[in-house]
């Protein structure tokens, strides 16, 4: 296995980062595609600066949104540092859509017809420390005694193909949908946004991969959210947005504990 210091250089740094590392609330806040940047080695992947900079990279304004939602929440986040066109982290390594060859429109070169010996070296350089972060931050937690409740964050496009998406923040479960039920109900007395539950995707479509990992056998609250990009583009939207999330998940936790 190749080791993190033969793939990454000094400037690329490590795969994960974890903010705010004392945070006091249940809450842990995940972000798998919290960048567009890829490591040296793989230069440009053979793509252009147009898809490069679009969602097929990462998503955007998810991370921002994130950061807010751990400040006023006082929670925990970790996030992916590196593109999902090398490893899509919220995908099994046995999956195809882990390392796409294809995404939207986008072919990506680099991705094409890849051994088997790469698949396994971007898998235990990316894949492996963020997942393993991940669960060393809930068994440290479960070591002093402390809940977990497991948040992902997302961000989708408002047209997909050339259709538009009238859903603007999406409530997603797998098959414990415990948080996810009192959110879209906090949700429903509210007309902020047109909020759904499983839209634009569902688990029928493999995005519940962290979820699956993480909660779910360990019996932790757990959701995951969709949010359209196009709130999210600036400072005020962004900000609008980890409000409006931040105000659902304390509503919800606190009438589930209640």
């Amino acid at each position: 296995m190749l080791l993190h210091s033969d793939f990454f250089t000094e400037t690329d740094g490590e795969p994960v980062a974890v903010e705010n590392a004392g945070g006091r609330s249940d809450v842990l806040l995940i972000c798998e595609h919290a960048s567009r940047r890829l490591p040296q080695r793989y230069g440009t992947l053979g793509l252009s600066e147009e898809a490069l900079a679009s969602h097929i990279a990462w998503d955007p304004g998810a991370l921002a949104v994130a950061r807010q939602m751990a400040g006023n929440l006082d929670a925990v986040l970790i996030y992916q540092r590196f593109s999902r066109l090398v490893y899509d982290c919220n995908r099994p390594p046995d999956s195809p859509s882990a390392m796409r060859d294809v995404s939207e429109i986008f072919r990506i070169p680099g991705n094409e017809n890849l051994p088997q010996e790469e698949r396994s070296r971007r898998t235990t350089a990316l894949y492996m420390p963020f997942h393993g972060r991940i669960r060393a931050e809930i068994d440290d937690r479960k070591e002093q005694g402390r809940h977990t409740v497991l948040v992902t964050v997302h961000s989708f496009t408002p047209v997909y193909f050339g259709k538009s998406r009238s859903v603007e923040i999406g409530i997603l479960h797998d098959t414990d949908q415990r948080l996810a039920d009192r959110m879209l109900e906090a949700a429903a007395d509210t007309n902020i946004f047109n909020v759904q539950r499983n839209e634009p995707y569902g688990p029928a479509d493999g995005v519940t991969h962290t979820l699956e990992v993480h909660a779910l056998p360990a019996g932790l609250l757990n959701v995951m959210i969709e949010i359209r990009n196009d709130l999210i583009q600036d400072e005020i939207g962004q900000g609008v947005v980890a409000d409006f999330l931040t105000g659902l998940l304390r509503e919800s936790l606190a009438d589930i504990q209640r």
